[in-house]
């Protein structure tokens, strides 16, 4: 039986979430289900009582093609160990994409599995990359005007000029930079932003220690100083940085011996052909016609 999770079946969901993620931050868990998770976003699949899958729906808005699209991403896609290839995740999805199809015009969902997702229609629709830097390979300056609290109005302002690059991009307001704050320090990491001598903000990096590395996991900068400033603020904390941007970034010649492996990211789904060549005069038989369109490239690192 399928339903919409309550509130009692939070601490069951949560340990599955812990059982079927063991590689995730279990500090990043504990900041979720404190502070994000919504039991009405959560749906559970139910066998003799016992919830068997979960997977959870979290809605956004999404700047797409000069226009906000209400999307969701789908996240926290798990089945118990002990009854997978049952069906019982597929019979899930099923429930959950229908409720898409009538609300929203595309569905995205982050997998490092997407042959899992294909036959429901999904396609991968972004990539990263993941930069793996020491410090000979970036050039050693003093990270003067590095600071290690910016407001987070000061993280929206930039923001907001970096991402006029790209394209398929979350909507953040200041809200979401005070949780991301929030979430950040939760994981025992840090936001470190740089100023130019006109005290402006120029880029912030956003980094979580992960054992004798550092990850930084959201780059933003305005020029080449700022990228610069900030990776020499990374790696003052760690000799190794894994630095995570978009496929689309080529920073090749900026580090021409570093180590580059691109990934997918996320994968998307169209839900309504007719809908999509009324709101943008342009007919597509497929998502990745669809996300084509753009002369941008995508930028969507957000995780839920």
């Amino acid at each position: 039986m399928i339903i919409k999770a309550t509130d009692e079946m939070t601490v069951e969901i949560r340990r599955i979430w812990k059982e079927c993620f063991p590689e995730e931050d279990p500090r990043y868990i504990d900041y979720y289900f404190k502070n994000q998770y919504d039991p009405d976003n959560c749906y559970v699949n139910l066998v003799n009582n016992h919830i068997v899958s979960i997977l959870v729906r979290n809605t956004h808005a999404l700047m797409f093609n000069e226009r906000a699209l209400r999307v969701s991403m789908l996240i926290g896609i798990a089945t118990l160990p002990q009854y997978r290839k049952q069906g019982h995740m597929r019979d899930l999805m099923e429930v959950v994409l229908d409720a898409c199809e009538h609300t929203e015009l595309i569905t995205l969902l982050r997998t490092e599995m997407p042959k899992l997702y294909e036959p429901l229609g999904f396609r991968t629709i972004y990539r990263r990359q993941r930069i793996t830097l020491e410090r000979k390979d970036v050039k050693r300056i003093a990270p003067f005007g590095c600071a290690y609290d910016p407001q987070p109005l000061e993280l929206l302002k930039v923001y907001s000029n970096f991402i006029k690059r790209f394209n398929g991009f979350y909507a953040r307001d200041l809200a979401y930079f005070v949780n991301y704050k929030k979430e950040i320090t939760a994981r025992g990491g840090k936001i470190v932003a740089y100023y130019n001598g006109k005290n402006q903000i120029m880029g912030y990096a956003v980094m979580v220690p992960e054992g004798n590395e550092l990850k930084v996991e959201e780059m933003i900068y305005l020029d080449s100083t700022s990228l610069i400033k900030l990776l020499n603020a990374a790696l003052s904390e760690r000799l190794v940085v894994q630095l995570h941007l978009s496929a689309a970034e080529d920073l090749s010649r900026a580090f021409p011996e570093a180590k580059i492996v691109k990934y997918d990211s996320v994968m998307a789904r169209l839900n309504d052909r007719d809908l999509f060549a009324k709101l943008y005069g342009v007919r597509c038989e497929t998502v990745e016609q669809a996300f084509a369109l753009s002369e941008r490239p995508l930028n969507l690192n957000e995780f839920a």
